[in-house]
């Protein structure tokens, strides 16, 4: 399982580099203004569909039911109902697509009901630039269905390395938009769409080699079309719960100055970095698992897998929650304070950004929790704790936003997230799937103390050498946050060893054992 998740959290953390290179170059030549404000919502739509879809409910109710016909029917019953999902969640989409373009102004009047009520053409430009990135949802949906596919059959690599190329087309998008057309919205925007069919491609192209690739078929309403939607139905709340949230503060924050969509825009995606690699990794590698335990009633290894997975979770999400606690200005400022992208925008993100860090987590433990539900095929009590939190969300940010401004969303967030996992926990606790046992809470103690006793040191040196960096010369405050984030790797490492969580020697052992391997296999 370390293996695989390793190998998906290693293709998504190249993808969350170059996605933090595109979000560079959209600060640069956008700043923090109207036109990017009106961007990030026509962006959040679509890829609110990405997350939910590629990440969430489609892959918590389809990888189980195609695992389990390819194992129990055989391969041509898996692909025909393979193709049967294909075709008809691309006609529903493309219904839903042909809809929203025809209502877009309506649309956008509700995620990004703020901009009616400012007098510049937010609005106009948010409703422009999100017809143009809708198509995507089409796209990205199916190419999370033959991502599935890949996954189910323990394919991870070629699903994984797919999604690189959103970043890819999009880096080449923005250079474009912003040197040649100087229309770097626009560019950007096209981008997006552009994207998805690159993606899709490459993930049929992957799907053939395999030897599964899914055929287009007419759709049809049979008995396993209405179990796969009946599955996913609730499971699209439950399981993107987090995107939900993040939405209600795309909301809550278009009513606020302008500039608080595209501060909490960058924040955000500092923090989807370590979200993105190990929640998505650890949710996509840990259900197959799970799903192959409840079909053989195997409690025990469930309970061990979903420990495991926890600790993994903790060892690497605790560090990195509060290294983003401690170097929040630092890092915002090395990552975006270019251009059009002022101190005072680095300032007022680097707020959202700890605010978001305090809930980083509870977001990735939500990803290693919930497929103990669905590899049982239970999305319903995802889904009455989504409603939960979702409710609690919205009224921490009608009550936050006011006195907190931009700090107010990415807290509630937080806030809830940390109370839909102790929901989730209790609940598998109970039913005697997740069992932290006496060595998985030792060893939680002993990475908490590690983790705070890193960021204590790094916040100390930060205050020392550099306490002014967001005002220094960009290439410096690169090196000095390079710096620092090695020196609190080292403390984080030691201290590690020196309460007997992690060994160094046993890791460089096998670190170099296995590149001896792969020298022998070349």
């Amino acid at each position: 399982m370390l293996r695989n998740l390793l190998t998906v959290g290693g293709w998504t953390m190249l993808s969350r580099v170059l996605g933090l290179i595109r979000d560079q170059l959209l600060a640069a030549f956008l700043g923090a203004g109207a036109v990017q404000d009106a961007y990030q919502v026509a962006f959040r739509l679509p890829n609110m569909f990405r997350r939910l879809f590629g990440e969430g409910a489609f892959n918590a109710a389809f990888v189980p039911m195609f695992t389990a016909k390819y194992e129990t029917e055989g391969k041509a019953s898996a692909l025909r109902f393979a193709g049967q999902a294909l075709s008809s969640l691309i006609a529903w989409l493309v219904i839903l697509t042909v809809l929203g373009e025809i209502f877009m102004p309506f649309v956008i009047r509700i995620i990004g009901s703020g901009f009616t009520h400012k007098a510049n053409d937010t609005f106009e430009i948010a409703v422009s630039l999100t017809r143009i990135t809708f198509p995507y949802m089409v796209l990205i949906c199916a190419a999370a269905l033959v991502s599935g596919m890949l996954n189910g059959l323990h394919r991870f690599s070629a699903a994984a390395a797919a999604y690189v190329t959103f970043n890819i087309v999009g880096i080449i998008a923005v250079l474009c938009g912003a040197l040649i057309w100087h229309q770097t919205a626009v560019a950007s925007a096209w981008g997006i769409t552009i994207s998805g069919f690159v993606q899709l491609g490459a993930l049929l192209w992957a799907a053939k080699r395999a030897g599964i690739a899914p055929h287009f078929v007419r759709p049809t309403f049979s008995k396993d079309m209405h179990r796969l939607l009946r599955r996913m139905g609730p499971g699209l709340v439950g399981s993107g719960v987090t995107q939900l949230n993040l939405t209600v503060d795309t909301v809550i924050s278009t009513y606020l100055p302008q500039g608080s969509v595209s501060w909490l825009y960058f924040a955000d995606r500092v923090n989807q970095l370590p979200l993105g690699v190990l929640g998505a990794a650890a949710g996509t590698t840990l259900l197959p698992l799970l799903t192959r335990h409840a079909a053989n009633n195997d409690r025990d290894n469930m309970q061990a897998s979903l420990n495991r997975a926890t600790n993994y979770a903790l060892l690497l999400t605790l560090p990195a929650a509060l290294g983003l606690l401690a170097l929040a200005p630092a890092i915002m400022s090395a990552l975006f304070g270019y251009g059009h992208f002022t101190p005072m925008d680095v300032w007022h993100s680097s707020q959202s950004l700890r605010a978001y860090a305090v809930g980083l987590p509870a977001f990735v433990l939500i990803k290693v929790l919930s497929p103990g539900f669905f590899a049982e095929g239970d999305t319903a009590t995802p889904v009455k704790i989504g409603f939960v939190t979702l409710a609690l969300n919205l009224g921490l940010n009608l009550l936050l936003y006011r006195q907190l401004a931009h700090v107010g969303p990415p807290l509630a967030s937080a806030i809830a997230a940390i109370v839909n996992v102790l929901l989730l926990a209790a609940i598998l606790y109970r039913r005697g799937v997740f069992l932290p046992d006496p060595a998985m809470l030792g060893r939680a103690l002993r990475i908490t103390a590690a983790s705070v006793m890193m960021a204590l040191w790094v916040a100390a040196a930060q205050h020392l050498v550099a306490p002014d960096i967001i005002f220094w010369h960009g290439l410096w405050r690169v090196l000095m946050l390079g710096g620092l984030i090695t020196f609190g790797a080292l403390v984080y490492g030691i201290t590690l060893d020196a309460l007997g969580v992690v060994r160094i020697r046993d890791v460089a052992s096998a670190f170099q054992a296995r590149l001896n391997r792969r020298r022998k296999n070349i």
